[in-house]
């Protein structure tokens, strides 16, 4: 799939704020920062958050770039539908502007659309687009979870997998 962009200021706020960035700008120069540690600190979350969704793959890896805003995410997920939700948890973080994509499938299956949510957009209209059909909203909802709670609950700049049917 290679690389996947997102909007970085929209998403799960997992780690630093920007006011906390600000600050560790302005530190003295005696206390180096350890961009190393940040970014291996900030994979680990979206590790986590991950598989607090319950999303699983075999040797799954996640890093975190600060400096250009993309995780890489690698590893072996048991099929497409999966893949997928990795790829899209991973991306919708605050501060990730790009997914590398180095995941492989086990039992592959037809890729997914992704759909980036603009203000006024809903799950009905979407599936519109996608199916002619509103009423199959329900399988964008259900290609999305656990990330989404609510079919109600959708914001501008969250990507959304759009499943093939």
């Amino acid at each position: 799939m290679g690389i996947l962009s997102f909007i970085k200021d929209a998403g799960e706020k997992l780690f630093g704020t920007t006011a906390a960035s600000a600050q560790a700008a302005q530190a003295p120069a005696a206390a180096p920062v350890d961009v190393a540690a940040l970014n291996r600190i900030a994979g680990d979350a979206i590790a986590n958050y991950i598989h607090v969704q319950g999303l699983n793959a075999a040797n799954l890896q996640v890093t975190f770039d600060g400096a250009s805003h993309t995780v890489t995410v690698s590893g072996e997920a048991p099929d497409t539908a999966t893949k997928e939700k990795i790829l899209v948890a991973a991306g919708n973080v605050h501060n990730v502007e790009k997914v590398d994509d180095r995941l492989t499938v086990t039992h592959p299956a037809p890729e997914a659309q992704f759909h980036t949510v603009v203000a006024g957009d809903n799950l009905w209209k979407i599936a519109e687009k996608y199916y002619g059909s509103g009423a199959k909203n329900d399988v964008i909802f259900q290609a999305n979870t656990p990330m989404l709670k609510s079919p109600d609950k959708i914001y501008p700049g969250q990507v959304l997998v759009i499943p093939a049917v």
